[in-house]
């Protein structure tokens, strides 16, 4: 592989491994301000200690964010310097204010919200987590913002070198695709959080430890994806008409659509072969494509084949990872579904197939964001501002061995980081929000009652299930 292709792969694997923790932070960072909210509001231990332990897992999730991205800034100057080179003024401006109203904002109240709730009391705490959470949202925009320049460019102009120059900072900022990726995206991480919350509760209540807490925790994550995975759907639909306007070859590898058609078919599996320009195996239903595309039933596609092959995407990656992406997303739609109908019938916390059925979908978001942004970004190819500046003429002109080295290097020292994080990660899950009474509903009998932290057995007087045990 030449060092273009060895770039790629390199940028491709540090920021996929990057964006799995902001779209952690995201969700569970609210979560932790809501928390933070109810024990303020209502002084329950019960939130208290469920705060603290989310807290834990949050603190993890944000030190791996900060650690892989530092990177990413310097592989942007020594692996795309002719991208660096031509997108500057743009970009390094959002960068700049992403680091001012976004980083500033988080590390200046990340050291309350770990350390300064017995200092400062709990409403000042529950500000500090707000801030710290309003930070993370402020990072996502302006981020997304980037990405979303060099999708749908706006508000700039080349010079003769070929340098891109703002002039129009509110075009610029609010490209045509950047309300649309950035709700997705929000959304998008707001399902994860809840799903790894469901997922650790439904683990507690699985073994029948720290019951109260667990059963509150996943009541409350059972609700938000209730309401968020409908939602995401919508977001996704409406960004998918959005790029149906600006990207429409990406849209036509989303759908494996090689032919421009009115009433175009829905292929529902196949293997896009970029050789003969069709479809190998394909199931497909007729004009569902211009139905849910366009919303009309003769509604007009345009298709792979309207563009030259050089300026066509790597159609197969786009249409699985697409495919993989909605996939999951009808899934957890079953799984939140099945999860109200239950608390409708009363049997929320009996079903106890169920807790294994949430405990097994925890990954399951991660995995849609990183199918999501394979769509965005391999469906951009071959360019990496759309339309205007190519990906071969971003790269840095470096020696394919160089990069190969570095590659093998983030590889390895990224996995040694995931390993610790699991590692970690299991111990303070396993260990489960400490303070909470923690009580089986089987343990609840006649002859044993609640007595502080413990349950103390009336007729022998022994402690019979400790708290947190």
């Amino acid at each position: 592989m030449d060092a273009l292709t060895l770039s790629r792969i390199q940028f491709g694997f540090t920021i996929g491994f990057h964006i799995l923790w902001p779209a952690f932070t995201i969700g569970i960072a609210s979560f932790v301000a809501w928390l933070s909210f109810l024990w303020w509001r209502t002084e329950k231990p019960l939130y208290g200690a469920l705060m603290r332990f989310w807290i834990r897992i949050f603190a993890l999730g944000f030190g791996m964010g900060v650690v892989t991205g530092l990177v990413l800034s310097y592989e942007i100057g020594t692996n795309w310097s002719g991208f660096s080179r031509a997108v500057s003024n743009v970009l390094g401006p959002f960068f700049m204010f992403e680091v001012m109203t976004a980083f500033f904002l988080e590390a200046g109240f990340i050291g309350i919200v770990l350390f300064g709730e017995k200092r400062v009391g709990r409403g000042m705490h529950f500000f500090a987590c707000l801030m710290v959470a309003c930070g993370t949202l402020f990072s996502a925009s302006w981020i997304l913002a980037s990405n979303s320049w060099m999708q749908t460019p706006a508000g700039y102009s080349i010079d003769t070198q070929g340098i891109f120059h703002v002039t129009n900072w509110w075009a610029a900022v609010f490209n045509p695709s950047f309300p649309y990726r950035f709700l997705h995206m929000v959304c998008a991480s707001y399902v994860t959080g809840s799903f790894v919350v469901a997922g650790v509760s439904a683990y507690h209540l699985w073994r029948r430890q720290h019951i109260e807490a667990s059963r509150a925790a996943f009541s409350m994550a059972m609700w938000a994806a209730l309401i968020l995975v409908p939602l995401q759907l919508i977001l996704g639909d409406a960004q998918g008409r959005n790029t149906l306007h600006y990207q429409p070859i990406k849209l036509a590898a989303m759908e494996g659509l090689w032919n421009s058609a009115k009433g175009a078919d829905a292929t529902l599996i196949g293997w896009p072969d970029m050789a003969q320009e069709r479809n190998l195996f394909e199931i497909s239903v007729p004009h569902a494509a211009s139905i849910y595309l366009t919303h009309s039933w003769d509604g007009y596609v345009e298709g792979l084949k309207a563009v030259p092959r050089a300026d066509r995407p790597y159609v197969p990656i786009v249409f699985f990872a697409f495919r993989i992406m909605v996939g999951i997303g009808l899934l957890l739609l079953a799984i939140a579904t099945t999860g109200g109908i239950l608390r409708w019938r009363d049997r929320l916390f009996s079903a106890r197939w169920f807790y294994l059925a949430c405990m097994a979908s925890t990954p399951l978001g991660f995995v849609a964001v990183i199918a999501g942004w394979t769509v965005t970004e391999t469906g951009r190819q071959p360019f990496v501002v759309y339309g205007l500046l190519r990906t071969a003429d971003a790269a840095a002109p470096l020696a394919a061995g160089s990069v190969l080295f570095s590659l093998l290097i983030f590889v390895f020292v990224y996995n040694v980081l995931l390993l610790a994080f699991f590692w970690y990660g299991a111990r303070v899950v396993m260990r489960g929000p400490e303070g909470a009474v923690s009580t089986s509903p089987n343990a609840l009998r006649p002859g044993i009652e609640q007595a502080g932290p413990a349950i103390v057995d009336r007729a022998g007087g022994q402690p019979a299930i400790l708290a947190g045990e």
